[in-house]
């Protein structure tokens, strides 16, 4: 079922970089950005993961939490974290569980060839746990602006 803006967000338990589990309740009381990536250290992910590095003050000082979501193992976002300094949350969900709640594990296709992987989507949740804007095909370079813009709004 395709999620929408004013829906709940679906709860996620999921283990970050150092194998320590995270919930979507741990992050009431704040805005949550959960953005869904497809792979750790490629270009589009590294671009996208490092411009909400780069932004994550300006985040705080709108209350919003970042934590970013691939299918990756906990030693992939261990490595990827450590290599681009992240300071902000990764999990992994490697059995795809989360990814299939948030609709973002799809056919895609490639030169022609099909195959099932991650739509780089994400989604903005306020604080009672509502789905406040979603961002579809998203442009890595200038996704963490375009959030932070569309969040002074809020």
């Amino acid at each position: 079922m395709k999620l929408k803006v004013g829906d709940k967000a679906p709860d996620f338990n999921l283990p970050d970089a150092s194998g320590k589990n995270h919930k979507l309740s741990d992050f009431k009381d704040k805005k949550l950005l959960v953005y869904f990536y497809p792979k750790d250290d490629t270009s589009g992910c590294t671009k996208e993961a490092c411009s909400l590095r780069d932004n994550l003050p300006d985040f705080n000082k709108l209350k919003t939490q970042v934590v970013g979501i691939s299918g990756d193992s906990v030693d992939s976002h261990a490595k990827f974290t450590q290599k681009y300094n992240l300071n902000f949350l990764l999990l992994s969900d490697s059995e795809r569980k989360v990814l299939e709640k948030y609709d973002v594990w799809q056919k895609k296709s490639m030169y022609g060839r099909f195959f099932m992987g991650i739509l780089r989507t994400s989604f903005l949740i306020d604080e009672k746990g509502k789905i406040i804007k979603i961002y579809e095909k998203v442009k890595p370079d200038i996704h963490a602006r375009q959030i932070l813009s569309d969040l002074k709004s809020f």
